[in-house]
């Protein structure tokens, strides 16, 4: 035995042994969970004993949606949640500006879309600093607004070709107002920052060339080694990278073989519209050369719209207001055809969808997938789900759909304003928005997750905005209970990620990953759950993280 906790509320998420009070861990395994007793009679002289002070245990927590290169990147960037106003901005601008004058870029994370109280241009930013290169990214990461600085060096001030659904949004007079919606779009401001080549994998799916070399590589991995060091503060052992390509998973081996590696990342390939099916060659070959407990592929995931701040999301009726719908990215048959070669090759799916078009149209591509190929045991899932038909409600869990949705992302629940819900949804659609309940009523399972840095990071915030969301207007409870909460968390998101003989519960012969919380969270009042610490975070039997003063 190398470690053994004890004096613990144990929620092993396993239904054979929900509880216990002791875990003993050896060769990067749980070895015993049970009682003290039980568990004191195994140890050997060399075992570390960790006395929980009656904190929780549960396992690891399971990450199903995050960006974790991007997130690691944007730490040492601008941060601009809770800022509001022209004065604001400048300030955190020119201070930000002061300290980094070595960066071609300034790039500035979380501007909220209304910011300014008003539509952002360049010309606003070019008030804040006209010189340099500036810009700053919406919270959803769908929209970038750059100054005209910016704007020049990119070489997309007088407009560019985009793909459907990615727009470089042009003013009367004929040059860029300086916003611009999705990745094709503000892909070549990132490019201003030196880091282009880390976008390719949720922008173009392609692959960096030339391939970085060594240098460029150890700097690209000190940067994911951030993010998952910000992870693992957060009780994180394990996470689905919802954007990827060979590079990505080529940096996580090597680190994890250099012992960097903190957590375990499942990473997919990602189909463009603009691809040929045959791209989906690689990611048959990603699949089978990622097979590890600690970076696998094996998944290839789609967008079929934006988001509804910039009503880029695609909805059966028009946005509040407006004769916009949004668009499909991919067109319905040939969306079949795609998800029907991805589920032959044996392959998961995952599915940016938000409005609920999209939603409808993604569940018709594994409807089609499934009828076409069989039924197996594929856990295709669609992610976000912030709208929905009614009557696309209890397909999901006929079809064995899993509902992968983000407790910090309905307004009003953690970080997003109400004021989002008026302006994108009709009122009379409250009811239908955000339905993480009603889904799981009628047979989807549920992974839960943060989509990481669109939010907080932070999984105990996360359970907050779950257990204390308030029903909207003419809407039902959406909550589901403390237990379902946190097994989304860990043995759902598992299952969801087909992790589930790996790790997601606290069961002999799993994965040696586990969070200790901070208390008792049975007791913890449901609005102080997102203030609770974490005390300790083991992934594969090694402390990746520990609360100052505990266990020291």
């Amino acid at each position: 035995m190398d470690m053994m906790i004890v004096n613990a509320r144990v929620l092993t998420m396993d239904p054979a042994k929900p509880r216990a009070e002791a875990v003993a861990l050896a060769g990067g395994k749980v070895l015993a969970v049970g009682s003290r007793a039980e568990v004191e009679a195994l140890a050997g002289p060399a075992a570390r004993v960790i006395d929980a002070g009656g904190r929780t245990v549960l396992p690891g927590f399971v990450e199903s949606h995050l960006h974790l290169v991007l997130g690691g990147s944007e730490l040492v960037q601008l941060q601009l949640g809770g800022v509001h106003g022209f004065d604001a901005l400048k300030a955190a601008f020119l201070d930000y500006a002061a300290r980094n004058g070595h960066r071609p870029l300034l790039m500035a994370q979380g501007a909220a879309y209304e910011i300014l109280d008003q539509p952002v241009t360049r010309h606003d930013l070019d008030r804040i600093i006209a010189d340099r290169p500036i810009a700053m990214m919406s919270p959803d990461h769908h929209t970038v607004w750059a100054n005209t600085a910016a704007l020049t060096a990119a070489g997309i001030l007088h407009g560019a070709a985009m793909p459907p659904g990615h727009v470089v949004v042009m003013g009367e007079d004929g040059t860029a107002t300086g916003e611009l919606r999705e990745f094709e779009a503000f892909g070549p401001i990132l490019a201003l920052g030196g880091e282009a080549h880390l976008q390719l994998g949720i922008a173009t799916g392609g692959e960096p060339t030339p391939w970085p070399d060594d240098a460029m590589r150890a700097a690209d991995k000190d940067k994911v080694a951030a993010g998952l060091a910000h992870c693992a503060a957060h009780g994180i052992t394990s996470m689905v990278n919802m954007d990827g390509n060979r590079y990505t998973c080529v940096l996580l081996k090597e680190m994890a073989d250099e012992g960097r590696l903190t957590a375990r990342v499942v990473v997919p390939f990602h189909m463009k519209p603009h691809m040929e099916m045959l791209e989906l060659e690689r990611a048959s070959a990603m699949a089978a050369e990622f097979t590890g407990d600690w970076v696998r592929s094996g998944f290839v995931k789609m967008f079929m719209d934006g988001v509804v701040d910039s009503r880029t999301a695609y909805m059966l009726n028009a946005y509040p207001g407006t004769m916009e719908r949004g668009e499909a990215l991919f067109e319905l048959e040939r969306f079949k055809d795609i998800c029907t070669e991805i589920d032959k090759r044996g392959l998961q799916i995952a599915v940016h969808a938000i409005g609920d078009a999209a939603v409808r149209q993604t569940i018709d591509g594994y409807e089609a997938a499934q009828q076409r190929n069989g039924k197996r045991d594929s856990r295709h899932r669609i992610e976000h789900i912030e709208l929905i038909d009614r009557a696309d409600v209890p397909r999901l869990g006929a079809l064995g759909i899993t509902a992968s949705v983000q407790p910090p992302h309905p307004p009003g629940a953690m970080d997003f304003p109400m004021s989002t819900m008026d302006s994108v949804f009709h009122r009379a659609r409250w009811r239908d928005a955000y339905l993480w309940k009603t889904l799981r009523d009628h047979g989807a399972p549920l992974a839960f997750a943060s989509d990481w840095p669109v939010t907080d990071v932070s999984v105990m915030r996360g359970i907050q905005a779950a257990m204390t969301r308030k029903p909207y207007d003419g809407a039902g409870d959406e909550r589901v209970s403390l237990m379902d909460t946190l097994y989304a968390y860990t043995a759902g998101g598992a299952w969801a990620g087909h992790l589930d003989g790996l790790t997601g519960r606290l069961k002999p012969g799993l994965a040696a990953d586990l969070v200790i919380i901070d208390g008792d969270i049975e007791q913890i009042p449901a609005d102080q759950i997102g203030a609770t610490e974490i005390a300790l975070t083991v992934a594969g039997g090694r402390i990746t993280y520990q609360g100052a003063g505990f266990a020291a």
